[in-house]
């Protein structure tokens, strides 16, 4: 099946906790316990793109930004067992056309080390330096 990506698809709260908890290696959380995605995203991003293959959610990705010149990739996942077909690249193209076409002139993303080569080589980021706090 293709994969097709849609930009502010209708999002469904569980469908998207269950993806995030497989994406970041927990087990699929029970309804009552789903996160309020649609909510935060139409309070805070400026687009969110999912990734579909037979009406399935397999990827998103979500871009918060400052109301101006800057926009920030979060939360970019790709379901386990559809990982390896672009479908993370395809989300991150799709991320940054949304970006530009807002009229954002930076996008920027913070990535943990194993995703160097993902951000920086696959799909044309540049190491900047940042600082992070710990608020946990």
């Amino acid at each position: 099946m293709t994969v097709e990506l849609a930009v502010r698809f209708p999002v469904d709260d569980i469908a998207l906790s269950a993806l995030h908890a497989r994406a970041f290696g927990g087990g699929d959380p029970a309804p009552a316990d789903a996160d309020p995605w649609a909510t935060r995203l139409r309070n805070h991003a400026l687009t969110w793109i999912g990734a579909f293959d037979g009406g399935a959610l397999v990827g998103f990705v979500q871009v918060a930004w400052d109301g101006g010149a800057h926009a920030f990739i979060l939360d970019t996942m790709v379901d386990p067992s559809a990982q390896g077909r672009g479908i993370g690249s395809a989300l991150v193209a799709a991320a940054t056309a949304e970006a530009r076409n807002a009229g954002c002139d930076w996008l920027h993303v913070d990535f943990e080390d194993h995703l160097t080569d993902f951000y920086l080589d696959r799909n044309g980021f540049r190491p900047t330096r940042a600082g992070l706090i710990d608020l946990t």
